[in-house]
């Protein structure tokens, strides 16, 4: 079993480096006892970096997978290193470049989710994030009365200035009591529990175990595509961020 070092709350999304045991050592991969890097999943891609162990060159982490309970850490064997076993304690660095970029992406998806949410009633279906650019598959076709220009304007608003951030975790009862409307097309696995929220202030509060900025003015400006049309009527929006971070608020 891994420990998710990086759901425990916001701050652990900016985690880079970090020591762990390794536990497991399947083909072509490294289980760690705890790990802050984040597999793939909902949308987000995962990290890479690098494992160091105590002697020898670093390993590198080219991909990162869940596999039940267990996190794998792909790895490319560097040349001339040694051999790690069971028990052994490595450092990880994440790539921070590659992780904020889908910090800065998750969380403006998340926004941009929520405020077509909020002015026509329509939820996510799915979300795909790469690089610096998104796509967000809609329930259903692009409604007629929403102009790109006015949508635009409207998230502009959450990003300057910006929106705190937050991770709070509530129990699974009384999240069932009342339910993030705007999530409601797929259900939590049933062993979820407690639930892990992801609140941007005054805009959105939903279920996500994802990492985030601290603050909605750390995304950057959000560039809009022209929404399309996907077979089975139902509707798609990209957009990207910029490639460079704006100055962390508050930093």
């Amino acid at each position: 079993m891994t420990e998710l070092a990086y759901l425990s709350d916001g701050a652990a999304g900016y985690v880079r480096s970090f020591r762990a045991r390794v536990t497991a050592l399947p083909p072509g991969g490294i289980v760690l006892d705890r790990t802050f890097f984040y597999p793939a999943g909902g949308g987000q891609m995962a990290d890479q970096g690098t494992l160091q162990p105590a002697a020898g060159p670093p390993w590198k982490v080219t991909d990162v997978t869940k596999s039940g309970a267990a996190v794998i850490h792909r790895i490319g064997r560097p040349a001339g290193s040694g051999t790690l076993t069971v028990g052994d304690e490595v450092e990880g660095a994440i790539d921070w470049g590659r992780r904020h970029r889908h910090m800065r992406l998750h969380t403006a998806q998340h926004l941009l989710s929520a405020r077509i949410f909020s002015l026509t009633g329509l939820r996510t279906r799915k979300a795909t994030m790469s690089g610096v650019r998104a796509e967000i598959e809609l329930e259903s076709t692009w409604p007629a009365g929403l102009v790109l220009e006015e949508l635009d304007a409207d998230v502009r608003r959450f990003l300057s200035p910006g929106r705190p951030v937050q991770i709070r975790y509530v129990p699974r009862e009384e999240f069932e009591r009342f339910p993030s409307a705007r999530a409601g097309l797929v259900p939590l696995a049933p062993q979820v529990d407690p639930v892990r929220i992801v609140e941007i202030e005054s805009a959105d509060a939903c279920p996500c175990g994802g990492t985030h900025v601290r603050d909605t003015g750390e995304i950057g400006p959000i560039a809009l595509g022209s929404p399309s049309t996907v077979p089975g009527g139902a509707s798609r929006i990209s957009f990207t961020v910029g490639a460079d971070a704006p100055p962390t608020p508050g930093a």
